[in-house]
């Protein structure tokens, strides 16, 4: 019980800044898209691509089970909520291991 605190929070720690990467690299693409940074810029190819990197493996399986709403991708919605919800989860377990009534 002593071991699962800190590892819960460090993952609800990581759950938080995981949503900030996805809101940048969702914030990134519409500037890119709109021509507000150009990717010829190093360190906006650099970043674009490890936003990329960091966010597509969770989006990907999201995209599949989306249907198509033309050219509009409502992914990064998507994955931004079902992290809020583990985060609420990882919460609740942590709430409930301090109050006695731990599930393990």
């Amino acid at each position: 019980m002593v071991v699962l605190d800190p590892l819960i929070q460090v993952i609800i720690i990581a759950l938080r800044i995981y949503v900030w990467v996805v809101i940048a690299s969702a914030i990134l693409s519409w500037l890119v898209a709109f021509n507000v940074v150009n990717t010829r810029n190093q360190f906006v190819y650099s970043l674009g691509t490890m936003l990329h990197r960091l966010t597509e493996p969770a989006l990907k399986p999201i995209r599949r089970f989306l249907p198509n709403l033309g050219g509009i991708d409502i992914s990064p919605v998507i994955l931004i909520l079902i992290l809020y919800f583990a985060q609420m989860v990882l919460a609740r377990l942590l709430v409930s291991l301090y109050s006695g009534n731990g599930l393990i």
